[in-house]
């Protein structure tokens, strides 16, 4: 018994002194749903283009005066991919979560004439083992709130299919849960809707928002009334001795594109249609929330010891769904976009700041990719060691950050979504994706046809230069079917046979 007892204490005392190695930073994950690389005034490339000289995100260019702007950051193409790497710290390839989820144990795959989808984690990832068809894990969440974060969570989970434990962010390790849940879209943007619900409190749409009634037809928008709850749970922090992690997950500006009169009229009269105005008040909302939290913490003397990560989860629309016109071009200069392998549809706009860290105005040209973002918030937090039931591909970009090495170099970045989503066009369609320097290889399941591009030189995926190199066409065929055997990743077989897809390299 006296063992035990000083095992546990050993146990204990090792806890207290990784909590209290140092003053540890707040931390403020903003995420914003559906946003292209080129949807603010911030330019993230070596011009302005005209997404950015339409676009007014004044705090967003605040944002990265005070920190690091990334040029080359990435995310899975749809969401809950991207969030489910962002809270485990795993490759899509390895926790199989490659679709969209909603409803549980239903595929969200759109049909495919040749193809047969595999059997992929529909219903999201959770911390509760043998939860089928679920990935199970440890979430960055828990880890930071085992090691005494307050965490909250705001917005947006998408996490998980509906009646799973994965749906409620209260047991993915947060403390407060301000209407998170299965939906990754709005019923309604608008108070006046009661954001999807009816006026009795029944859903009147599987995308009801839950929670926010005291917001109930009044003339509040969704973005508004979230920053709000935000800071509200702040404030219930300073009753806390600890810092806090802020998930700050909005559903802008994700469709549907309904208008923001705080700002609609501006881009009216700036001769945009009104789809295009309201899609461009969305994202002005969603820059007012990030300039009001900013705003909040350095009222409350809290901006020199909090962290700000700011990020998108995949890239933004380019497709018709939204009457968008012409297809596949919103994205400029990168081609297509969310659901898509090419650059329109997983490269994201993304700044960090870390006070007496990140240089003023500074910019990162190295690549990084979603997953990355959980061994590295952990190391900002001082969390040394943890336990997690998963294995954690991601990469820490503290380097990058501190300008003391490059966590990019020689590593190659990978994708799987052996799934249906959309319609046909450029880069979409089931694929399996390798970035490794300045070269891309992308291989069509559906086709097996593949596309190799040099980003460098062709930010925009013109020029198929599979024919003319060969050997680099190999060597990144190889190389991506390795990885993807090894992680045990899955692919679609063909209709007609039943046999699987061949992977890139032509083995079975």
């Amino acid at each position: 018994m006296k063992k035990i007892t000083s095992l546990l204490f050993l146990c204990f005392a090792g806890s207290l002194a990784n909590i209290h190695a140092g003053k540890r930073p707040n931390i403020l994950l903003f995420l914003v749903d559906d946003m292209g690389w080129q949807d603010t005034s911030v330019p993230f490339w070596n011009q302005k283009t005209t997404n950015n000289e339409t676009y007014e995100t004044p705090n967003m260019e605040r944002l990265a005066r005070k920190g690091m702007k990334f040029t080359q950051a990435y995310a899975n193409s749809i969401s809950s991919p991207s969030r489910v790497s962002l809270f485990t710290g795993m490759n899509s390839a390895c926790h199989r979560v490659t679709n969209w989820t909603l409803e549980r144990n239903r595929s969200t795959d759109a049909q495919n004439e040749n193809l047969n989808y595999p059997q992929w984690n529909v219903n999201g990832f959770c911390q509760q083992d043998k939860v089928e068809r679920c990935t199970y894990a440890t979430s960055l969440a828990q880890v930071l709130k085992d090691n005494g974060y307050y965490t909250i969570h705001c917005g947006k989970a998408h996490f998980a299919a509906r009646t799973t434990p994965g749906e409620n962010p209260l047991n993915m390790g947060f403390d407060i849960n301000i209407n998170g849940g299965a939906a990754g879209a709005p019923g309604s943007y608008l108070g006046v809707n009661n954001f999807g619900n009816a006026c009795d409190g029944r859903r009147t749409s599987v995308f009801a928002v839950p929670g926010l009634e005291e917001y109930y037809g009044k003339d509040i928008f969704l973005t508004e009334a979230l920053t709000l709850e935000a800071i509200k749970a702040l404030d219930k922090v300073k009753q806390e001795d600890k810092p806090f992690f802020l998930y700050m997950s909005h559903y802008a500006i994700h469709g549907p594109i309904e208008k923001d009169m705080r700002f609609y009229e501006k881009y009216k009269k700036k001769g945009l249609s009104d789809t295009d105005a309201g899609y461009a008040a969305l994202l002005e909302g969603m820059d007012k929330s990030l300039g009001d939290l900013m705003d909040y913490l350095e009222s409350n003397k809290l901006a020199d010891n909090t962290i700000i990560l700011f990020m998108s989860d995949n890239g933004g629309m380019a497709i018709e769904f939204y009457g968008l016109n012409p297809l596949y071009m919103q994205n400029a200069p990168l081609s297509s976009g969310k659901g898509a392998a090419h650059e329109g549809g997983i490269r994201e706009p993304m700044i960090v700041y870390w006070p007496e860290v990140t240089a003023p105005r500074s910019e990162c040209d190295k690549y990084l990719i979603i997953e990355d973002f959980y061994p590295t918030i952990l190391e900002m937090a001082q969390i040394k060691r943890y336990h997690t039931v998963q294995h954690i591909d991601g990469v820490s970009f503290v380097p990058l950050l501190k300008g003391t090495g490059d966590s990019s170099k020689k590593r190659s970045l990978y994708w799987n979504f052996p799934n249906g989503w959309g319609k046909p066009g450029p880069g979409f369609g089931a694929s399996c994706t390798i970035r490794k320097g300045d070269w891309k290889l992308i291989y069509y399941y559906g086709t097996q046809k593949k596309e190799l591009f040099n980003i460098a030189e062709d930010i925009s995926e013109k020029q198929n230069l599979a024919e003319e190199y060969p050997d680099i066409l190999r060597r990144l065929s190889k190389e991506l079917s390795v990885y993807l055997r090894q992680k045990k990743a899955q692919r679609p077989s063909f209709k007609d046979t039943g046999e699987p897809v061949p992977w890139p390299d032509g083995t079975l």
